[in-house]
């Protein structure tokens, strides 16, 4: 694991190579820290979303998952007030679009990464989403139908190499209390 030091001679190395191989690409750059409208993913994301995919027995999770995570505000809570947005942001449209979605939330909420409250918005007005590292732990400890051992050991192994230690500890969460409907 790269210490504080190590990371910044990484990225200034990084930055050196980007302007040799694209001289003056700065301007075109995407620039979290200058512009409002991001998110903080996990660098395990890609991961993290096919073992969600694997889990969710053909009804992909993926793109109802990124997109809820893009509505946080890197409190990892959401209320979900437009629906029908959400649901178009996941890649659902037409007349069954929010209620495809509804069915992709709870099945995330199922599958203990998510958990949802009712509220103004109906049943799905608020949620909040689990350490989605500690629900694929919780999963690979409860030897879930679906889980690849293969990619589980590709994530473990990239969460090594980032430094995401939250893989490496015990499950103990509220993942264990949250009632399954």
């Amino acid at each position: 694991m790269a210490t504080v030091r190590e990371a910044g001679a990484i990225t200034k190395k990084q930055l050196a190579q980007r302007e040799l191989l694209w001289p003056g690409a700065e301007p075109f750059l995407w620039h979290r820290k200058a512009n409002k409208g991001f998110a903080t993913i996990p660098k395990t994301m890609p991961l993290i979303l096919q073992i969600m995919d694997d889990l969710s027995n053909g009804k992909p999770l993926s793109s109802t998952y990124l997109g809820l995570w893009c509505e946080t505000w890197d409190n990892s809570m959401v209320n979900t007030t437009k629906h029908q947005e959400l649901a178009h942001a996941a890649g659902f449209t037409g007349q069954r679009a929010t209620y495809t979605w509804g069915g992709r939330m709870q099945l995330l909420r199922d599958l203990k990464f998510i958990d949802i409250k009712p509220g103004r918005s109906g049943p799905i007005s608020h949620v909040i989403i689990w350490n989605p590292h500690m629900a694929i732990r919780w999963h690979f400890q409860n030897n879930t139908p679906g889980l690849i051992e293969g990619n589980f050991n590709a994530l473990l192994e990239r969460a090594i190499e980032v430094g995401a230690n939250d893989m490496l500890e015990d499950v103990v969460s509220p993942l264990q209390t949250v009632p399954t409907p």
